[in-house]
């Protein structure tokens, strides 16, 4: 989820709740309509080896958190005009999530991972950035390591703005978390491929302490303010745990 400065012309609520100087909100522009329910459009119905569901297609079943700011309509989970995070009941260390996604214009959301249930999951966990980077209202002050695809403060994606679809379309996206590292393709584009010690070496991007980028386990969750995401076909592939591979370098 992204931050925005002080000087943004626009205004928001963050995740945390922290208020954010702003002037006037502009108008809000028309939300997509909801995913038109379908055998198909449930990640139940999903038939890749090894996958499973995170979301039956009917309600917010093996979730937690925020789950009276988040819908469930037409096999699809929105978040609601005071969305703010939603979590997995349970924990997951290495793995693949696969899901589609379609925002709003200009909306911003994130994904969660190795998060825990309390804090700024992207501190105190990770955030891979879920935004339509795109739009007018960021041009001339979004980072690279705000962009869609990023490790929020950690590492920045490359293509981004190219592989998204328009507002209002479906998206489809892979993340890869394994030992320390991180890949993420988009409608078939790999936007991300990074190393976290690597990333991380010598200070992060955003200049500030990210303990959650050393977590080998935690939440997957989806990190809202109130801007209209919705998230289907959430499946994931639980991957071998490599002892040597998850132990943070030093450096």
């Amino acid at each position: 989820m992204l931050r925005l400065p002080a000087a943004a012309t626009i205004a928001i609520l963050t995740s945390c709740g922290e208020p954010q100087a702003a002037s006037p909100a502009p108008v809000t522009p028309a939300a997509p309509k909801p995913a038109a329910s379908s055998p198909a459009s449930t990640a139940a119905t999903t038939k890749e080896p090894g996958f499973v569901p995170l979301f039956n297609g009917t309600d917010l079943s093996g979730w937690t958190g925020d789950t009276a700011g988040y819908l469930v309509e037409g096999g699809a989970i929105a978040c609601g005009p005071k969305g703010t995070n939603l979590y997995t009941a349970r924990e997951y260390s290495n793995f693949v999530l696969r899901l589609s996604f379609r925002l709003a214009p200009g909306a911003n959301n994130g994904i969660g991972i190795r998060a825990p249930l309390t804090g700024d999951a992207a501190y105190e966990g990770m955030e891979v950035q879920v935004l339509d980077d795109g739009h007018e209202k960021y041009k001339g002050w979004l980072k690279d390591w705000q962009r869609h695809g990023s490790v929020y403060g950690i590492a920045a994606s490359d293509g981004s703005t190219a592989a998204l679809r328009p507002a209002g379309e479906w998206n489809d996206e892979e993340i890869v978390v394994d030992g320390r590292r991180v890949k993420v393709t988009l409608n078939g584009r790999a936007i991300l491929d990074v190393d976290l010690d690597e990333a991380m070496r010598g200070g992060t991007r955003s200049g500030k302490d990210h303990p959650g980028a050393r977590r080998a386990s935690g939440h997957v969750g989806f990190l809202g303010h109130g801007d209209r995401v919705e998230y289907r076909d959430i499946r994931i592939l639980e991957l071998p745990a490599a002892a040597a591979a998850q132990t943070p370098k030093k450096g």
